[in-house]
């Protein structure tokens, strides 16, 4: 099992993570993109029938990976709340119990396409909500994967996936974190999004994550 993969980026040493993030050593930094907190809520709203325990779930797997790296400061590339929906007082009370619980770590919201519909998070989780870009060493950290003219983009909003072709018709769709040249994306960490296939490409690399692996493939 490898639960993460190192590899250099900009002269500096990122680790990809095999629960779709992002650890930054130099910076004591976990990068989260799409985490969509509230997404499950706001579909029952519109009567469809999703499951329950997202929230909880995504935020046990929040708890893992600062528990296992030492962390300084959580970075969510965009997409905390999926919609205004998702701001129940049931999902508000998780969030400010999980935040509770790590007094002392830094957050930072960089504003998303959904962030912008569902509004900022309250006050009372003491996160700092900024718009995009936010630079930090030679990365831009983005929302929208759209290039910088002087810092690589580290981004999210795609989902990005790859698809595994085995023999006969098996094929596997699997997340993946795709390294470009000028941007390189994050999966959603959220366990309750969508993913867009990729297409290996001479310009990027792809690493796909699955049953506690990073690997690369493209």
């Amino acid at each position: 099992m490898t639960p993460y993969l190192p590899i250099e980026l900009k002269n500096t040493e990122l680790w990809l993570l095999a629960d779709k993030a992002i650890y930054w050593p130099e910076q004591q930094a976990l990068l989260i993109a799409d985490i969509h907190f509230g997404k499950a809520a706001a579909y029952r709203r519109l009567g469809q029938p999703v499951p329950h325990g997202t929230t909880q779930a995504n935020l046990q797997r929040l708890d893992a990976l600062l528990a296992r790296y030492s962390c300084r400061q959580l970075i969510f590339l965009g997409d905390f709340l999926h919609a205004p929906e998702s701001q129940t007082p049931a999902i508000l009370a998780q969030l400010h119990a999980w935040r509770a619980t790590h007094p002392q770590l830094e957050v930072t919201l960089i504003r998303g396409n959904h962030d912008r519909r569902a509004g900022d998070p309250p006050a009372t989780l003491d996160m700092a909500v900024v718009p995009e870009p936010l630079l930090l060493g030679p990365f831009a950290l983005q929302h929208e994967p759209d290039p910088h003219p002087t810092h690589h983009v580290l981004a999210g909003h795609l989902h990005p996936a790859y698809r595994l072709i085995g023999r006969g018709r098996q094929s596997l769709r699997l997340p993946c974190f795709c390294i470009g040249a000028q941007v390189s994306l994050l999966p959603a960490f959220g366990s309750f999004t969508g993913m867009m296939e990729l297409d290996a490409d001479p310009g990027r690399r792809l690493y796909v994550v699955g049953d506690n692996n990073v690997w690369r493939v493209a």
